[in-house]
């Protein structure tokens, strides 16, 4: 870590960490001293005279556990922090304090003795801050966790800016390691001990590595999102908050700020008219990506519309391009069209916005005791993000995601030309043509295929209604609309809103039988392509129904309910 320390002279450093020295043994007396170092703003490369020297000791045995020193060295003030090694420990590996005492190896430090010991505990401190930033990130992202792409960086930038929101004087102290003339030896220094940190945890499958990239595990999310993690990550900036204030004020540490005009006027900066200035730290969050077709784009990108026409499609000011509203009660979208040497794109623009109580009331009251549905805007982006990216992986035919701007929940993705579902279902009740409506059927069975190897992959749709399936010009079937979709959700959901929602494509003059053959047709293809039956036949239920039986004919919901809960009967007679 001594790398770090830019040397203003190194034979009076040499003498000053002599003194430091000398005096360290003073206080550990007949104990032995497990290692020491110097840190906070000297070691990150401040040398002005006015700046207090901090000292990290640690000895085995130390009675009292904690003790705080004053001295001056060499004309420079210091503070020397004496604690136990099984509490120094302790602070590192599990946060005792807050990280109060062990934080200082967060920065770039100047070990004075036993850097192997020290360089040790830094690894253990900043694997468990890795563990706990990772943990908030699921929290946060719950759906796009899976998908961000993390560099390094981020978890140092977060572990000092976490600090500075709970104790504003270390704002100084981060800005100070950010100095233009030594942040880069800084950042390489502090980075060092995170990278070792993070492939112990590739280890412990916590995470995987990929091209100086970061990603979650599923294994590691899933445990993350547990009520438990989520009640101890409530707790700990609170604990964190109290120590530092704790420490902070301790008698001695007030009465050398009485006598340091540098330290004090830290302080008397910090106010709620100037707190802004934690803003001047770099965004952590630029160092989180999320993958898109056109490359990764960092959680802070903030292009709008115009800017996506100009930066992602190329669009110079000459060239025609026209943005047009598209309709969405509940969400807003719009179609940009860009034309370049006489061919037009189309890209499909989704804004995000919170569902306000009047909005989603009747959704809720229509489907109470059945379905929830998530209503904030950066829940709703998080899963079209994170289900969308997942599907096109697998091989699926989804538009493909071009760009998002997390800040103000824009989504951006390719225009799928194509046949909406609704249009072949309506086809089949008043098409004379019996190849026609062959066909048509047919294209029903491959929808339910489909539905079964997304559910395959333990996806449930969430908001499975035919309009949200296209027919591409390639006759492949396009799934579209991920917002209300996710992991472990209700399958059963996914059949029941499809097939009662194309019985309300149906009018009251269509027979029975061609009801039959649409619900049966979707019900063979999700079944042949290893659909479970049960599945199918609990959209049978009252539960699923009911919430239909609003704007679909009675006689409909019945015959296809019928038919679903006969799913395991139809399947046999098929295979006979």
């Amino acid at each position: 870590m001594g790398e770090a320390l830019i040397q203003s002279s190194e034979a009076s450093s040499k003498k000053l960490f002599g003194q430091i020295l000398d005096f360290s043994r003073h206080v550990a007396g007949s104990c032995q001293i497990a290692a020491a170092c110097v840190c906070g703003d000297y070691a990150s490369g401040l040398f002005n005279a006015n700046v207090t020297i901090e000292v990290l000791l640690v000895i085995h045995g130390f009675q009292p556990k904690l003790m705080n020193y004053l001295k001056v060295f060499d004309g420079r003030n210091a503070i020397i922090l004496a604690v136990d090694r099984g509490v120094f420990e302790m602070d590192a590996d599990r946060g005792f304090l807050g990280e109060a005492i062990a934080g200082g190896l967060i920065f770039p430090y100047v070990p004075l003795a036993n850097n192997g010991y020290l360089h040790s505990q830094e690894v253990i401190l900043k694997k468990r801050l890795i563990r706990e930033l990772l943990e908030n990130l699921v929290l946060d992202f719950p759906e796009l966790s899976y998908e961000i792409l993390i560099k390094p960086e981020y978890f140092l930038y977060e572990s000092m800016l976490s600090r500075a929101r709970l104790f504003p004087p270390m704002i100084y102290a981060v800005l100070g390691f950010m100095r233009d003339d030594v942040k880069e030896r800084n950042v390489k220094t502090a980075l060092q001990g995170y990278c070792e940190a993070l492939e112990e945890l590739e280890k412990e499958h916590a995470i995987s590595l990929s091209k100086s990239f970061v990603r979650i595990s599923r294994e590691f999310a899933d445990k993350a999102k547990s009520r438990k993690a989520r009640f101890v990550n409530l707790l700990k900036p609170a604990q964190k908050a109290l120590f530092m204030s704790l420490l902070s004020v301790f008698p001695k540490i007030v009465s050398s700020l009485s006598q340091n005009r540098h330290l004090l006027a830290r302080l008397q900066r910090i106010s709620g008219a100037d707190s802004e200035i934690i803003h001047r730290i770099e965004d952590p969050q630029k160092y989180l990506y999320v993958p898109t077709a056109t490359g990764l784009v960092p959680l802070t990108s903030r292009v709008n519309i115009g800017d996506f026409a100009r930066e992602v499609l190329s669009a110079s000011e000459d060239t025609k391009v026209s943005i047009e509203k598209i309709g969405g009660v509940l969400n807003d979208a719009f179609l940009i069209k860009v034309s370049t040497n006489g061919e037009e794109r189309k890209v499909v623009v989704k804004r995000f916005k919170d569902w306000s109580s009047f909005k989603w009331f009747p959704l809720t009251l229509w489907t109470v005791g059945t379905r929830t549905f998530a209503v904030l805007g950066r829940s709703r982006l998080e899963k079209e993000c994170t289900i969308n990216q997942l599907l096109f992986s697998k091989g699926f035919a989804v538009p493909r995601l071009l760009y998002v701007n997390h800040a103000e929940r824009l989504l951006f993705m390719d225009h799928v030309e194509g046949e909406s579902l609704e249009k072949v279902i309506r086809r089949i009740t008043e098409s004379k043509n019996a190849e026609e409506t062959k066909k048509d059927l047919n294209t029903l069975e491959r929808v339910g295929e489909t539905f079964a190897e997304v559910h395959a992959l333990n996806i449930a749709l969430g908001d499975a209604k035919p309009e949200n399936t296209l027919v591409g010009k390639g006759d492949e079937i396009y799934l579209l609309d991920f917002e209300q979709a996710s992991r472990n959700g209700d399958k059963v959901w996914d059949i029941a809103e499809f097939l009662y929602y194309a019985g309300h494509y149906l009018s009251p003059f269509v027979s029975v039988k061609s009801t039959e053959l649409i619900a049966e047709a979707f019900i063979d293809g999700y079944v042949r392509a290893g659909g479970d039956t049960n599945i199918v036949k609990k959209a049978g239920n009252p539960k699923y129904t009911k919430v239909f039986s609003v704007f679909t004919f009675p006689h409909v919901i019945l015959t296809i309910s019928n038919i679903c809960r006969k799913a395991d009967k139809q399947k046999g007679q098929k295979n006979g």
